[in-house]
């Protein structure tokens, strides 16, 4: 039975692409001033002073760029988790700074804390699951009762571009391709859409952002949206759905760059919480 377990793990672990990504961050691994204003609006509901004092846990930390932000705010201890050894060597370059930040090997279906955090996240990582829910119940219990689970998702809306002719594309080819090619591939595709910058296509916000960045930036986002083996693009009914089976209070969506969902919601207090608050009403009386 262990060991069946353990394979199903192994097998929805690895078809969430960590290789892949781990290739990716040891290739784009520079911090960049922009980063800042894309977490910002990824952790939308979440202002600078809301990580102050307060420890996080960052689920899929890629190269740990979403780390060093609360970080920087002045968060009390921050705890970011990958798979892949390059992702992990890049996020603990980037984090290296804070004697308060730590870097595991960890899965996010098998996150190894419960109620131990005051916000849990993950940006990008969760619509590139086999199972998603089963992620975001295990983001769920290693947040403290009372603290805040976010997640930022690709959109269905205004993306109908790439669901009908670049996702088919990726699924059918590059998905399959060794990575190293797909990554000399993305230089073309992101030459057309640095072009196309230049030349004034700005229908959506996100194209808006995507003409402040350096050729590299944009190259690094064409090739990570060639690269992996699974993506979803959830419209706000289905994000809301996911947020909603997984228990939360105070759920929250705001619609990001016109083109993805940053969905946050508060772990209820546990059963045992709301029966010691009542037994201290009662005595209280």
């Amino acid at each position: 039975m262990r060991i069946a377990a353990r394979n199903e793990h192994t097998s929805l672990t690895k078809a969430g692409s960590p290789d892949r990504f781990g290739y990716e961050w040891s290739e784009y691994s520079e911090m960049r001033p922009e980063y800042e204003e894309q977490f910002r609006r990824w952790t939308a509901h979440l202002r600078p002073e809301d990580w102050q004092g307060r420890s996080f846990l960052d689920v899929g930390c890629g190269m740990g760029r979403n780390s060093y932000w609360p970080l920087s705010y002045g968060a009390s201890r921050g705890v970011a988790i990958d798979v892949d050894q390059r992702s992990l060597a890049a996020a603990r370059r980037t984090l290296a700074q804070f004697p308060n930040a730590q870097v595991l090997a960890a899965s996010a279906y098998d996150i190894p804390f419960v109620g131990a955090f005051d916000i849990v996240f993950s940006i990008g990582v969760i619509h590139h699951l086999e199972q998603p829910r089963r992620a975001v119940a295990e983001m769920v219990r290693a947040a403290r009762p009372g603290g805040r689970v976010l997640i930022w998702v690709y959109g269905r809306e205004n993306n109908g571009w790439i669901v009908t002719f670049v996702d088919p594309l990726r699924k059918v080819l590059f998905a399959r391709l060794p990575v190293a090619f797909v990554h000399h591939l993305s230089l073309y595709p992101a030459i057309v859409l640095w072009c196309a910058l230049r030349f004034g296509l700005r229908r959506v916000g996100y194209f808006r952002l995507l003409g402040q960045f350096s050729f590299r930036h944009l190259r690094s986002i064409v090739f990570d949206q060639l690269l992996p083996r699974i993506a979803h693009y959830w419209p706000r009914e289905a994000v809301a759905e996911m947020m909603r089976e997984a228990g939360f209070a105070d759920i929250r969506l705001a619609w990001i760059n016109e083109v993805s969902w940053s969905a946050i919601g508060t772990k209820p207090p546990s059963r045992c919480d709301q029966q010691a608050e009542e037994t201290e009403g009662t005595l209280a009386k």
